[in-house]
């Protein structure tokens, strides 16, 4: 069964704030979002071209075997990689600077993975733009989830249907300490919350 997403915090405001990581202010992130605007200004095409150009545009460090840690949302932008959490704060920073609230949900596979959720037509939908790399099948839908990898609860997996308005801290400490090199993200993964 699927969890229904629930935002930790009432105030949808909290889910459109810049910070250090979620950077949106940047100029690098305001000018992405320029191209990404489609012709009629409508806020699911603009969450869906968000969505597919960090998907698909960003590699995945694990799927490109990169050296490099990336965690501020403009740092995955312009270096083009992350970590499935690091591409999560960009994709919550290209959705908050078009005024759609976004936030962090996690879910604990063999590791703990981060994914989205946006808020449009006055619901909350999970959106995972990992990348459909390596297994992964993650695509934008408002209405059935279509994320990387279900869960399987068989082999102790969980789902963590809360929507937070910033990264876990587990996540950004890990993201903040770990060192640069091959197969980096091999070493101290976080498993759970």
């Amino acid at each position: 069964m699927i969890p229904v997403p629930s935002p930790t915090s009432d105030r949808l405001s909290d889910y459109l704030a810049a910070d250090a990581v979620v950077d949106h202010e940047h100029p690098l992130i305001r000018a992405r979002v320029d191209t990404l605007r489609p012709a009629n200004d409508d806020a699911v095409e603009r969450a869906e071209a968000a969505f597919r150009f960090v998907r698909d545009e960003i590699e995945h460090v694990i799927d490109a075997e990169d050296p490099r840690v990336t965690w501020r949302a403009s740092d995955v932008l312009r270096e083009r990689v992350g970590i499935c959490y690091a591409k999560a704060h960009l994709l919550a920073a290209l959705l908050r600077a078009q005024g759609i609230p976004a936030g962090f949900c996690y879910q604990e596979l063999s590791a703990l993975h981060g994914l989205n959720a946006v808020y449009l037509h006055g619901k909350w939908s999970r959106l995972d733009a990992r990348g459909n790399r390596t297994g992964a099948r993650a695509e934008f839908s408002l209405d059935v989830e279509r994320l990387a990898w279900p869960v399987d609860a068989e082999r102790g997996e969980r789902d963590h249907p809360q929507i937070h308005p910033a990264p876990a801290p587990v996540v950004l400490d890990f993201l903040m300490t770990t060192e640069p090199g091959p197969g980096w993200y091999e070493k101290g993964l976080p498993k759970a919350l």
